[in-house]
């Protein structure tokens, strides 16, 4: 999101109309959340009702002012980034309150993948999802991969000022995102240019 708006300022400026950079932080703010949303919704609905729908869960350091704080995260099976909530703890009542926002918004899944962290089965346990839970040494790659992206995007924003405006970002940038990132790596240019299009044309029907 935030390359976009850089892209449409430049396109801008190419035509003699100058705009400062409180506009940009405007429309992130009124805009943003609405795309990640809709962005959301549409990927829910194509993912629901699928039987092999896998989530890795995990938690990440992020620096607000200066204090540490948690962002949880989870990730299905395809490195679509699911959810991010930020707390201040990292105990119980953090993990059952972030699981149960993503299993309100995405339903549930067939497996859940997590690292060694006590607090998720206790907090699957009271959710009643314990037997679905895995843990491995390597099994959760997948969801330590996907905090790459968000850490360069928090060092070139030179970190966070408050909790509320982590929030924010944090969402918007896992759903455009996710919305963008094609794997170029991963398939052949035939597979890319039409993934391409095909986001490209969603992208243009949510900003309508």
């Amino acid at each position: 999101m935030p390359q976009l708006l850089i892209q449409f300022v430049a396109l801008q400026f190419e035509r003699g109309i100058d705009l400062c950079h409180e506009t940009v932080r405007f429309w992130w703010n009124r805009f943003g959340p609405l795309f990640a949303a809709d962005i959301r919704r549409q990927r829910v609905s194509r993912m629901k009702g699928f039987r092999h729908w896998q989530w890795h869960l995990d938690e990440m350091y992020v620096k607000v002012n200066g204090e540490m704080v948690y962002l949880w995260r989870a990730v299905d099976h395809e490195g679509e980034i699911l959810e991010s909530y930020v707390t201040k703890t990292r105990d119980k009542p953090a993990a059952l309150a972030f699981m149960r926002k993503t299993l309100k918004r995405h339903g549930t899944a067939e497996k859940f993948v997590t690292d060694g962290l006590r607090s998720y089965k206790a907090a699957m346990t009271d959710l009643g999802c314990a037997h679905k839970q895995e843990t491995g040494r390597w099994a959760n790659n997948r969801a330590e991969n996907s905090h790459l992206p968000f850490r360069r995007r928090e060092r070139a924003m030179l970190r966070f000022r408050q909790i509320k405006s982590l929030q924010k970002f944090a969402s918007v940038h896992a759903s455009v995102h996710n919305h963008f990132n094609q794997e170029r790596h991963l398939v052949s240019r035939e597979v890319y240019k039409q993934r391409r299009s095909a986001a490209l044309a969603e992208w243009q029907m949510i900003a309508a």
